[in-house]
């Protein structure tokens, strides 16, 4: 059984494969050419931190966006959370028709992203527009300095390039050609054997979709 954690970042999940398209993935590879840009300062400690941490736990580098390193068919359940919002509308597409074409028929995706509901009423009931902008992470300060405006450009855009309701992403799903997309509560699943995954990641500020494939 094949199954996938997408975009994992720092919380992979235990007894699945993998991927995730930071930067520092590639650097993983070569310590010493991820000293010598911890030097220059291409790379920060948090950066550096997550060398390590990729190493440990085996993470494997795959952009989304561009196609992941899999055979079509051949996967059981993709799971991603909180990364899906990071792609613009049309990268977003993109991603999710490749994930069809991985899936076996009847297999499964879980898509955990922030939910732009819990934003706006939050927002209704606070009326605080910066708190909104703020949560929504759809504008990041551009560094100043030369060396972080160069990692950025190299690097790209990591704050938010679209945001999600319920009723939106399960029609993305099913226009991509995915079936039966269901909109579901913490916790709640419908994938036969989830294993390790954590049902509840991020239930604050996230809405949880799955859908099938045909």
């Amino acid at each position: 059984m094949i199954r996938i954690n997408v975009g994992c970042g720092k919380t992979p999940t235990k007894g699945w494969r993998n991927f995730d398209n930071s930067p520092s993935l590639r650097l993983a590879r070569y310590p010493r050419l991820a000293a010598i840009a911890a030097k220059l300062g291409f790379v920060n400690e948090r950066q550096i931190e997550f060398i390590r941490f990729a190493r440990e736990h085996a993470i494997e580098f795959g952009d989304a966006a561009r196609g992941l390193p899999l055979e079509a068919g051949t996967v059981d359940v993709i799971y991603t959370s909180h990364m899906l919002e990071h792609l613009d509308r049309a990268d977003a597409e993109r991603f999710l028709r490749a994930a069809t074409r991985l899936l076996r028929p009847g297999g499964s995706i879980r898509i955990a992203v922030p939910d732009l509901k819990k934003l706006v009423d939050a927002y209704v009931a606070s009326g605080d527009g910066d708190a909104f902008m703020s949560a929504s992470y759809l504008a990041e300060p551009r560094p100043k300095r030369l060396i972080p405006r160069l990692a950025s450009v190299i690097v790209g855009e990591r704050n938010h390039q679209w945001m999600y309701d319920g009723r939106s992403l399960s029609a993305l799903l099913v226009r991509v050609g995915f079936v039966d997309a269901r909109i579901l509560l913490p916790g709640e699943t419908g994938i036969e054997r989830p294993g390790e995954l954590d049902l509840r990641e991020r239930e604050r500020d996230s809405l949880y979709v799955e859908a099938c494939r045909v």
